[in-house]
């Protein structure tokens, strides 16, 4: 029967209303496939497809070569972009730990991941606003007695033998004359002068442009870590999936933990140093702080070298006061590797002390600080599949 002229017949060509479409998610991980998958194996992984089929294999391996070729091109040319996306995504592995923590009191993900944004945010903004003004009268009030550490240090007994011994003041004196004389003669000397300013220009514009980029990918990689992992994951065979999946979890859960632990033990580090500095009287010490806690995201070798500088730094207040700083300084390092460092990084990476220093290294060789922050995580990814995927394997033969 029709009704007021309009057939109840449904066309099933016809979309239904947007309001009954279902929702598809974007990104979302394919389910895994079931049931038996031999017969829609594509032809080069058949048994015999290789003989079978040796001109499709000849340009499924030349198209490998030029993709490896290209990904090589690519990567030598935008090494900035690889290193801020190394950068957000030890930072979102290292924030990760909390998150998975809060996940584990019941809140979701996306919730769990805005409380350790905002909490983070918090503790930047109070950062900023507290230390940071400190810091700046303090650079300034170094840069104005800048003449006088220049006076005091040539009118005392080291300069005056080192002048002996090496003629330094001439030398200086012939430097600064050939500096006046081109400044007023050589035109490409301030051509040269304006170029180095203005690539300084450039290299702060590309600083803001880079940590506004980690940033946002760290929030990114934050929120979408789970989906990503997973993603990885289908990309191995199935017969092999679950021992990727279970090797891929020790070890982004091992650098998170890792990260998360270096980041307590600096701010241990910069805490202690800067209690130490004031009771001792180090001049200039809430600037002298924020490269000691920087030094001491570098492990082995950075709590050294902050000591080193701090103690040189705090000459300045005499030698009463840079040797007792010195002292318990160092004393504390031995604390810290002994006792501080071993209880936080205890679900942490690990890795034999020899390697480690070989790691920090080549890391810092092949990317400066960035280098030598992610080298013991690297290095202990590369051990843990030594460990559990080579060193099996050759047992079996």
């Amino acid at each position: 029967m029709y009704a007021s002229g309009v057939s109840t017949t449904s066309d099933p060509r016809r979309k239904p209303p947007a309001r009954f479409r279902p929702s598809r998610q974007r990104f979302e991980v394919p389910p895994e496939p079931t049931g038996d998958q031999e017969g829609r194996r594509a032809p080069w992984d058949r048994p015999g497809g290789a003989r079978a089929h040796p001109v499709q294999t000849g340009f499924m391996l030349t198209v490998g070569v030029g993709l490896a070729l290209l990904v090589y091109y690519v990567l030598t040319n935008v090494g900035g972009l690889v290193g801020w996306i190394v950068t957000a995504a030890f930072i979102s592995l290292g924030l990760d730990p909390l998150v998975r923590w809060l996940e584990s009191k019941g809140l979701p993900r996306p919730l769990a991941a805005g409380i350790v944004i905002v909490a983070l945010a918090l503790l930047i903004t109070g950062f900023i606003l507290g230390v940071v003004p400190r810091m700046v009268e303090q650079a300034q009030q170094i840069a104005a007695r800048g003449p006088d550490f220049v006076n005091d240090f040539m009118h005392s007994d080291l300069f005056h033998t080192l002048d002996d011994r090496f003629d330094i003041a001439s030398s200086v004196q012939t430097a600064a004359d050939g500096l006046q004389k081109r400044l007023t003669t050589d035109e490409n000397f301030l051509g040269g002068m304006f170029g180095s300013v203005v690539n300084v220009s450039g290299v702060v514009l590309n600083a803001i442009t880079g940590t506004l980029i980690v940033m946002a990918l760290s929030l990114y990689f934050l929120f979408s870590l789970p989906t990503m992992k997973a993603w990885c994951y289908r990309l191995a065979p199935a017969s092999r999936r679950a021992r990727v999946q279970q090797l891929g979890e020790r070890m982004t859960n091992g650098v998170g933990n890792y990260v998360m632990g270096q980041a307590c033990v600096a701010l241990i580090n910069a805490t202690v140093a800067f209690i130490l500095m004031n009771v001792w009287g180090v001049p200039y010490a809430t600037l002298l702080v924020l490269f000691v806690g920087l030094l001491a995201f570098i492990p082995l070798v950075g709590g050294v070298l902050a000591g080193i500088l701090v103690t040189i730094a705090a000459t300045l207040g005499g030698w009463d006061t840079a040797i007792p700083y010195a002292i318990c300084y160092f004393a504390y390092l031995q604390l810290e590797a002994y006792v501080v460092s071993p209880r936080i990084m205890a679900r942490a990476v690990a890795v034999p002390g020899a390697v480690a220093v070989i790691a920090v290294a080549a890391g810092g060789a092949l990317w400066s600080v960035l280098g030598a922050l992610i080298a013991i995580p690297t290095a202990a990814a590369g051990l843990l599949l030594v460990r559990e995927v080579f060193v099996p394997r050759q047992d079996t033969r």
